[in-house]
């Protein structure tokens, strides 16, 4: 698998999960609570902190309808335009917390959903792009995006493989190989058991890309199951309280959830290891006490040719491992060896 290179990081099989705290729109229009939500981030020990960028009117139109779940969570009444108007920050805001975040020294990242919101973006400096699953068909915007030259992140909700296959072409012929590729599933929120986390790999040995998991689900535990698998970066939904009005809140974590999640993150990929079997140092004082060596059953004299009768397995592990019994069965035993004595190769001709 290639990696890609994110700022300073590597993003890439055997390298740290990368970690996005996507903060979303769950400030709910409020630039103190964006800022508040940038410190939970820190608090936790994300990688970074997402955002999304757009002007409403180049989004949606006038009367698009919200999302069955929106509707479920707002009470229905309202169109999209209305809704995200609500939750829209100026560019001047995105300018301020990005700042914000370079001063806290963690990652500012944002979705952007028009070219006008990805020429800021841009503008801003931002390390890469991160494109919701809503935008895996806009090719045309993909291709805009993909011409900036910058490392994207895509994410694939609602997709089948010839969604990605089509949305990967159109990166690559734009110039742009340098993606990683988000499984997703857009669902808010996602029941575990629809998830399919061994999709990842049907992605990384299709597009030989880096591959993550853009989480819906609720808790922590896909998500960390994900990273044992061998997500490349997890992406998930955080907010300041699942109780807030708004379009996300309910399926997110709040922030010692966050928190827990990044840790156990960070405990599973520890525990991955290299992938060699071999003992590590503290199990070789282990292995003295708890294996077995080749003993003595009873005294054996001189001259004595050995068969399995005069032998047991104790412990202690210190002596001839009860494997290599065979090198000594029919040999002539050199010097009498006391009953209960670990048996030595120099006893024997």
């Amino acid at each position: 698998m290639k990696s890609v290179t994110l700022a300073t990081r590597i993003i890439g099989e055997g390298e740290p999960c990368f970690v996005i705290a996507e903060a979303g729109v769950n400030h709910n229009g409020d630039f103190a609570r964006a800022k508040s939500l940038i410190d939970a981030a820190i608090l936790a020990r994300a990688d970074a902190v997402k955002f999304q960028t757009y002007r409403t009117e180049r989004l949606v139109t006038a009367d698009a309808p919200v999302a069955d779940y929106q509707k479920r969570i707002a009470g229905g009444g309202e169109s999209q335009a209305d809704m995200l108007k609500k939750f829209e920050l100026s560019f001047e805001a995105f300018r301020e917390l990005a700042d914000y975040c370079r001063e806290k020294g963690i990652l500012f990242l944002s979705t952007p959903f028009d070219e006008e919101s990805a020429d800021f973006l841009f503008d801003l400096g931002v390390p890469a792009f991160k494109m919701g699953s809503g935008d895996l068909t806009h090719l045309s915007f993909l291709k805009y995006v993909a011409r900036k030259g910058l490392p994207m992140i895509v994410s694939t909700g609602m997709a089948d493989m010839s969604d990605v296959e089509a949305a990967a072409q159109a990166l690559r012929h734009a110039g742009n190989s340098q993606f990683i590729l988000l499984h997703c599933v857009s669902a808010y929120p996602a029941d575990p058991a629809t998830v399919n986390l061994r999709a990842m790999r049907a992605l990384a040995r299709q597009f030989n890309v880096p591959v993550g998991f853009s989480d819906h689900t609720r808790g922590i535990e896909v998500a960390v199951g994900a990273a044992a698998l061998g997500a490349c970066v997890i992406e998930k939904h955080f907010t300041l309280d699942r109780r807030l009005p708004g379009p996300d809140h309910a399926a997110s974590l709040e922030p010692r959830e966050l928190a827990a999640m990044v840790y156990a993150i960070r405990t599973v990929q520890a525990a991955l290891g290299e992938g060699i079997k071999q003992p590590i140092e503290a199990e070789r004082n282990v292995a003295l006490a708890s294996r077995r060596s080749l003993v003595a059953a009873r005294a054996i004299l001189a001259g004595t040719k050995l068969t399995t009768d005069y032998v047991q397995m104790r412990r202690p592990g210190t002596g001839l491992s009860p494997s290599r019994l065979g090198e000594l069965v029919g040999r002539i035993v050199r010097v009498d060896i006391p009953s209960g004595s670990l048996l030595k190769l120099e006893m024997f001709e």
